[in-house]
C-alpha cells in the first residue's frame, strides 16, 4: 500500500508508541486521526500538520461501545475511507495473581482486548464494503510467554494475538490484512521509574543489551501497512528477548 493520501486511525495516540506511529505515518504522507480518552496536545497536532497532512482528533474510550460507535461516525464524517486502523491503546495494572481482584483483571481485558475487538469490528465492517484495508494490533511479548505479576496483561495480549490471526483469515476474503506487533522492553514512562538493579536484570535477558524505542515500533507499523503480502503475523520487537 502506498501510504500517501491514505487515512490512518491510531487509538491511544496522544503519547508514547501511539504518538510515534502517528508521526511516522504523517511523514509518509498519510492523513491522521488521533485518539485519546481525555486530551491531545496542540503541540502534537501542529507537529503532524507540519507534514502537510490532514489531522482529526477524536476523543473516546475504546472499551465503551457507545464511544466506539461515535468515534467511527466522526471518522467517516470527515474522511471517505479509513485505510489503516492501528489498535494501540492499552493499560497495565500489575499485581501478583493471588492478590489480583476480579476488577483488576477485567479492567485490563476491557481496554486491551475488548476495546481492540470493538474497534476492529466497527472499522472492519466499513473496510469490507471497500474491499481494502489494513489493521495493525499492538500486542506484547508478555502475551507470548507471560510474566510474573502480569496475568491480566498477558491474558489480554494473548487474546489480541488470537484475534489478529482470526481477523486475518476473515479479512483476506475481502483483501483486508491484519497483523500484530509484539514489543518487548520499550523506553517509556514505565521503564524510567525502574531501578538500575531491575533494569540490569531485564537487560541480561536481552541479547542486544538495550531497550527498544517507540520509533522502532513505528517503523514496523509502516512496514506492515506497506507490504501487501503479509497478514496474520506477529512481529516481535524485543532485541532478541524471545529467542
Amino acid at each position: 500500500m502506498d501510504l500517501k493520501n491514505k487515512t490512518v486511525f491510531i487509538s491511544g495516540s496522544s503519547r508514547g508508541i501511539g504518538k510515534e506511529i502517528a508521526i511516522a505515518f504523517a511523514k509518509a504522507g498519510s492523513n491522521i486521526i488521533l485518539n485519546a480518552r481525555r486530551e491531545i496536545s496542540s503541540q502534537l497536532i501542529n507537529q503532524i500538520e507540519d507534514y502537510g497532512v490532514k489531522v482529526l482528533t477524536v476523543l473516546g474510550d475504546i472499551s465503551k461501545s457507545e464511544d466506539v460507535k461515535r468515534m467511527v461516525k466522526e471518522a467517516y464524517a470527515n474522511f471517505d475511507q479509513i485505510d489503516v486502523l492501528v489498535n494501540n491503546a492499552g493499560i497495565t495494572n500489575d499485581k501478583l495473581l493471588i492478590g489480583m481482584k476480579a476488577a483488576d483483571f477485567q479492567d485490563v481485558i476491557n481496554i486491551n482486548l475488548t476495546g481492540t475487538f470493538q474497534m476492529t469490528q466497527a472499522f472492519l465492517k466499513k473496510m469490507y464494503k471497500k474491499r481494502t484495508g489494513v489493521i495493525i494490533n499492538l500486542a506484547s511479548v508478555i502475551g507470548l510467554h507471560g510474566n510474573i505479576g502480569q496475568a491480566n496483561y498477558a491474558a489480554s495480549k494473548a487474546g489480541v494475538i488470537g484475534l489478529t490471526k482470526s481477523v486475518a483469515k476473515e479479512g483476506a476474503l475481502r483483501n483486508i490484512r491484519c497483523n500484530a506487533i509484539a514489543p518487548g522492553m520499550i523506553v517509556s514512562d514505565m521503564t524510567e521509574v525502574l531501578s538500575d538493579k531491575v533494569k540490569n536484570e531485564i537487560l541480561s535477558e536481552i541479547p542486544l543489551k538495550r531497550f527498544g524505542n517507540a520509533k522502532e515500533v513505528a517503523q514496523t507499523a509502516l512496514f506492515l501497512a506497506q507490504n501487501d503480502y503479509i497478514t496474520g503475523q506477529v512481529i516481535t520487537i524485543d532485541g532478541g528477548m524471545t529467542i
